[in-house]
């Protein structure tokens, strides 16, 4: 049977896929995205029930359609997987559901790439490899599984009623475990909060959320992150109409620990780094918060006063006698919620595309391996790529870039 082929595959059709098919469509380019499962289906089965988006409905789109009801919401997770679905049919996106990628190779002596799926091969002169980077679960090996304790990532946590009765530990203090925890605790259980190293934005601020604060402040087009600061979590959220998270008032209702560490003795260690951890996210909250009543002063705005802003309460016992071990039998743990992030897996693109370490070698999506490219990274080309309405531009970029690579393709010399 003869392949497939295909100006250009896409593999994902989550919102890097469908942003990809809107603007390769735009350049006139064929394609085809592939999906294993169905559109968005990340958003739809791998987070937990009661999640929204981190960003209100008028920030957190694509530019040619808004979310249905108040703009100013943050709209649930099976929301915005609905949202991707009728934009994929609105800009009629070629999307093949349930059809896995399983090899993609280039072609030997010419140009192109062999890609294997489970329906058969296509042949494509470019691929773009639209997984994004939530793909494989991380959870550090600290806790032996044989310990006795369910042990889940934050991908497989749906609610409270999922766990056994008991304690849980969310380690993890990131936009993910912050409302994790929150929510065992609101259900009623004991929480033990493990808090790493983190910036902690405000979500509004005189009227304004935080994403027109780092909109109007230019923070959104930072194009790397501070050195030391690559994997530094953001403490915000959507959740209940938006709060700011605030690790003092959280103490109120849980226990937080530093950073987990080891597990030995029965019992699990963490670091004496509680306290630095929430004081360098308040420095980060009041710089934010300096920068942005500087802007208003500097272009003269009559935005409302906010003074209460500044006002920290006193620091927890938690924080100022830490706890350093906590044996989980003796706390009455039943279960560990690792919100410790992911990695990513390209196992299927078998390119010269990566570095010693399988992380993608690229500029701003552009691999090393010419004719293949990614999307839907953090920092791909700024720090709004990890944002919904940021994979959209960084997908423009990537089809400017096939558009112009297929121009010099189709150049003939001494042609008209």
């Amino acid at each position: 049977m003869r392949p497939e082929k295909v100006e250009t595959l896409v593999v994902g059709g989550g919102q890097a896929g469908i942003a990809m098919s809107e603007h390769l469509r735009g350049c006139g380019i064929s394609h085809l995205v592939l999906e294993r499962a169905r559109i968005a289906e990340r958003w739809r089965s791998g987070r937990w029930d009661s999640l929204v988006t981190n960003g209100p409905a008028w920030h957190d789109r694509f530019p040619g359609r808004e979310f249905s009801g108040d703009a100013d919401a943050f709209p649930p997770k099976e929301d915005v997987a609905d949202y991707f679905a009728a934009y994929a049919k609105q800009i009629d996106a070629p999307v093949r559901c349930g059809v896995e990628a399983v090899k993609a190779q280039k072609i030997p002596g010419r140009r192109g790439f062999r890609v294997e799926t489970s329906e058969g091969v296509i042949e494509a002169g470019s691929v773009v490899a639209a997984t994004g980077a939530f793909q494989t679960p991380n959870i550090p090996r600290v806790v032996p599984a044989d310990c006795g304790i369910l042990q889940i990532h934050s991908s497989e946590y749906r609610n409270p009623g999922q766990l056994p009765q008991g304690a849980a530990l969310v380690v993890g203090a990131g936009s993910s475990g912050v409302q994790i925890a929150d929510e065992l605790a609101r259900a009623g259980r004991r929480v033990y909060l493990s808090v790493g190293r983190h910036d902690r934005p405000f979500r509004r601020y005189r009227g304004r959320d935080f994403v027109w604060w780092l909109g109007v402040l230019g923070k959104w087009d930072d194009a790397e992150p501070e050195p030391g600061a690559e994997h530094v979590t953001i403490a915000v959220s959507g959740a209940d109409g938006g709060r700011t998270v605030d690790f003092r008032r959280l103490a109120a209702r849980m226990t937080l620990l530093g950073r987990a560490q080891s597990f030995h003795g029965g019992a699990l260690h963490f670091a004496p780094d509680l306290a630095a951890n929430i004081a360098r996210g308040d420095a980060n909250y009041l710089s934010l918060l300096d920068e942005a009543d500087a802007f208003i002063a500097r272009n003269g705005l009559n935005f409302p006063e906010e003074p209460e802003a500044r006002v920290m309460e006193a620091d927890p016992p938690c924080m100022t006698a830490p706890e350093l071990a906590l044996n989980p039998a003796q706390a009455g743990i039943s279960a560990i919620i690792w919100a410790t992030g992911f990695g990513v897996e390209y196992g299927w693109l078998d390119v010269r595309a990566f570095d010693e370490d399988g992380k993608p070698k690229h500029r701003r999506g552009v691999s090393a391996e010419p004719g293949v490219y990614f999307l839907g990274l953090p920092w791909q080309s700024r720090r709004g790529s990890s944002f919904i309405w940021g994979v959209w531009h960084d997908a423009k970029f990537i089809a400017d870039h096939i558009a112009t690579r297929r121009n010099y393709f189709a150049y003939r010399a001494g042609g008209p």
